[in-house]
């Protein structure tokens, strides 16, 4: 049975009781949150393997309590699952590019919310140690562990998001990826997201990056590649 501890930050009493009886069920530990400041405090004095958060809540919404969480060195590496009636690409787009692991948009089936909460925790806990190995490449050196960017020295900071598929690029430099090659590498397998939010990730990377954001080359009909030496 699993022993994670998981916060659900929801507003609406009765779905964070379903949340919470599910996950129980399965031998989760859960803490429910009604609003995003009570569980940044908490989190910040504790522990949490994974953060299921409502967009919608009342004073701080789940947008901003995800920025905080990446923001903060201390919880950056939490997974996040965002869980919302907000289904539009927009809505999607934003939380991806907050650094969320995955996003279900109500109504929702528990099981299927089980079920990607593992996925995501399986992600978390089976990466492999050779996918934690530094990779230096032109002048950009990804330092996985630490999670760091630097670029001629200087530190660049960017979502979970983009860090992965950074470090997934230039791990392989060279080969083309298609764009939901991209996606599984970040996401996991059968995440739900458009061709649009992939290239979108990649503008803000290729923002982030500055001058070296022109060694993330566009393969036109296919996807993405990182230039090789």
């Amino acid at each position: 049975m699993a022993r994670e501890t998981v916060f659900v930050v929801e507003d609406e009493e009765d779905i964070q009781e379903l949340i919470t009886y599910n996950l129980m069920k399965e031998g989760y530990h859960v803490r429910g949150f009604t609003n995003g400041e009570d569980a940044l405090v908490q989190l910040r004095n504790g522990k949490s393997d994974c953060i299921i958060l409502d967009i919608m809540l009342p004073g701080m919404d789940g947008l901003e309590m995800a920025r905080a969480v990446r923001n903060s060195p201390g919880t950056k590496h939490v997974p996040i699952i965002m869980l919302t009636a907000k289904g539009e690409e927009a809505d999607i787009v934003a939380g991806l590019e907050l650094g969320a692991d995955d996003y279900i948009v109500k109504p929702f089936s528990p099981r299927i919310l089980v079920a990607r909460l593992r996925a995501v925790l399986r992600r978390k806990q089976e990466r492999p140690v050779e996918d934690q190995r530094p990779v230096k490449i032109h002048n950009i050196e990804i330092h996985p562990g630490r999670h760091e960017v630097m670029i001629d020295g200087k530190a660049v900071t960017l979502t979970s998001s983009e860090f992965k598929a950074l470090h997934f690029l230039s791990s392989r430099p060279g080969w083309v990826f298609t764009r939901y090659q991209i996606v599984e590498a970040v996401h996991g397998v059968n995440y739900p997201v458009t061709d649009r939010s992939v290239d979108v990730l990649v503008v803000g990377l290729r923002k982030k990056l500055g001058k070296a954001g022109k060694y993330v080359e566009t393969v036109r009909g296919i996807g993405y590649r990182f230039k090789e030496q």
